[in-house]
């Protein structure tokens, strides 16, 4: 049984935090696309970035804020424009970004934090943004996070969003987070943003072990289709407004904490492979046996991302052999003869040899999980309306050996709509 309950409001459920969530004119679709999170006071910030080599301005910006003073007060996201790769004018714009919203929020430039989404190789609309960020800081609310997460979605069909609550002492602690995601998602940092909010005290140096930790666990271990972005930021405060006595090192509290921190960032990575790019259905792979816990996420990494699986599994093909092959390619050894294989409940291969099985059963499985992860369908004009399940993973169980590694990773199928969505992306 879980430490935690969950609960609604997002990114505003921890005390002390708004959102907003507004249309500024950054993006050609009309819809929202300007996001804040602010903190009514300093909090404690982290952050996990792309190991890309063509980075965002606002990565590069983020990281230089952090090294220099763990602490924020507020995160602003534009969407439309990526504003990678676009030079020293790119620099600039991120920087009058920081230093418009720290003016209209009347606090230091130096307690900003950006994020930006879109096309690569296109500036921020500045002009749109000037006139934008007055109206977003009036609107933020201690309600808003379903507007803020609304507003940095791209091709995202679903908003992405969860909050928890535990108790430390005897005072509740929340952690709530939001995130974008759907296409140009690997690890390496996996491709989206996320941003985490919560009311607890924690060290800077623990808050940013911890996030790192979760990330390794959650939105590393995510892949729709194997490219990395240029924009990937996770970005946590923690803002201590929940009053209890502060954690600076690890202990039963700080175990506490971190549980709770690594389930947000869990389950806003599977949100984020269920709505890949023209997907169908979530994959959860599950590996045991390796000789060690980084060992079998490679191994589980590998079978997610590997086109060959998830084009049958969109097939509702129970085609073990290809879970064998991207395991085989992961880069860790194993011996063969103990090689075990499932999907679901069904037993494919058993040291290293095929069993018999259901084919149509197993078809009918990948039929079954696909339909019950499907929700209603988005409102394009809204973004409203949408809703998915990551609740029905299609589940391959996949052994290794004795050894006692294990690891999760979390993929979708690839279908013909990932192709068209991506061939029209600029278009």
């Amino acid at each position: 049984m879980s430490d935690w309950t969950q609960i609604s409001g997002g990114v505003t459920a921890p005390k002390g935090y708004r959102a907003a969530g507004i249309i500024a004119g950054l993006k050609p679709s009309g819809l929202p696309d300007l996001a804040l999170i602010v903190s009514e006071v300093d909090a404690i910030a982290a952050g996990v970035f792309t190991t890309s080599h063509v980075r965002a301005a606002c990565v590069d910006y983020c990281r230089e804020q952090l090294q220099a003073k763990p602490t924020a007060r507020a995160i602003l996201c534009n969407a439309g424009q990526a504003n990678a790769a676009t030079g020293l004018p790119g620099i600039i714009d991120a920087q009058e970004s920081a230093q418009l919203i720290a003016q209209a929020l009347n606090i230091s430039s130096d307690l900003v934090l950006l994020a930006s989404t879109g096309v690569i190789g296109q500036r921020i609309k500045m002009d749109a943004l000037r006139s934008g960020i007055p109206r977003l800081v009036e609107s933020a609310s201690e309600t808003g996070s379903a507007a803020a997460a609304k507003a940095i979605a791209t091709t995202d069909l679903v908003t992405k969003s969860v909050a928890l609550e535990t108790m430390i002492g005897d005072r509740p602690v929340r952690i709530g987070g939001i995130a974008k995601g759907s296409g140009m998602i690997h690890p390496n940092m996996a491709t989206m943003l996320a941003f985490v909010t919560c009311d607890a005290a924690v060290s800077p140096q623990l808050w940013q072990q911890m996030l790192s930790r979760a990330a390794d666990q959650s939105f590393n271990q995510v892949t729709v289709d194997g490219d990395t972005s240029t924009n990937d930021s996770l970005i946590a405060l923690a803002n201590g407004q929940s009053r209890t006595p502060a954690i600076t090192e690890m202990g039963a509290e700080a175990e506490k904490l971190e549980a709770m921190l690594t389930k947000v960032c869990t389950d806003l990575a599977k949100a984020i492979a269920r709505d890949g790019e023209g997907a169908t259905c979530l994959i959860e792979v599950r590996v045991t046996g390796a000789s060690h816990n980084e060992a079998a996420r490679r191994v589980a990494r590998t079978i997610a991302g590997s086109s060959l699986v998830k084009s049958a599994i969109f097939g509702r093909d129970p085609n073990w052999g290809r879970i064998a092959g991207a395991a085989g390619r992961a880069g860790v050894p194993f011996n063969q003869e103990e090689l075990q294989i499932r999907l679901g409940d069904l037993l494919l291969l058993k040291n290293g040899q095929p069993q018999a099985f259901d084919r149509q059963a197993a078809s009918q499985y990948l039929k079954q999980q696909a339909d019950a992860s499907i929700g209603s369908p988005a409102d394009p004009s809204t973004g409203n309306g949408a809703t998915q399940s990551i609740d029905h993973p299609v589940v391959i169980s996949v052994g290794v050996g004795t050894g006692s590694g294990h690891g999760m990773a979390w993929g979708c199928d690839l279908s013909y709509d990932y192709v068209k969505i991506n061939a029209e992306y600029t278009t």
